[in-house]
């Protein structure tokens, strides 16, 4: 994955290596190549307001495909990292893994797709407990808070991307 580059340095990029940079931090062609084509970027404010600007915009069969993307959560050791992204904090215990691959199932047999959240630092217990929450919600609003997840998650990953934002020192 592209870490650290700079602003600058994703501005000046060639499309073609943007757009890949960018598909790595959203998991779309469609976003990344927006997004690219949007360049130049004045901060990072600027690019995080315009992902989440096209993320809310595209349609559901758009987002489907983003969330195919995904690996699901409790399928392999560590995997709720993958979809809750990279920041939660809990062992491989075989049980856990169950009890995550249960409710994700769950999640998806009663919306028709995969649960995604990011996730700060926080255990299995707290992923759980936010699947067991989000199965309350409606179909339409838990797509609102699907998006939100994303948009979420993409911002991590173009903080990531980029780096900080008066850029790293060179020493």
């Amino acid at each position: 994955m592209h870490q650290g580059i700079g602003l600058a340095a994703f501005n000046d990029m060639p499309e073609r290596k943007a757009v890949h940079a960018l598909y790595e931090c959203c998991n779309s062609v469609t976003l990344a190549r927006d997004l690219a084509r949007g360049r130049p970027y004045a901060d990072h404010a600027a690019l995080f307001r315009r992902a989440d600007a096209l993320l809310f915009s595209m349609s559901e069969a758009c987002i489907d495909r983003i969330l195919e993307a995904c690996p699901d959560v409790g399928r392999r050791p560590r995997s709720a990292r993958s979809r809750a992204e990279q920041c939660a904090v809990w062992d491989d215990d075989p049980a856990v893994n169950d009890a995550l691959s249960g409710a994700a199932r769950g999640y998806a047999d009663r919306f028709g797709f995969g649960f995604v959240m990011h996730v700060g630092g926080v255990g299995a217990p707290a992923v759980l407990a936010a699947i067991d929450d989000r199965m309350h919600n409606d179909v339409e609003t838990e797509r609102k808070v699907v998006r939100n997840e994303l948009a979420r998650i993409n911002r991590s990953r173009l903080e990531r991307m980029l780096g900080p934002e008066g850029g790293y020192q060179n020493w």
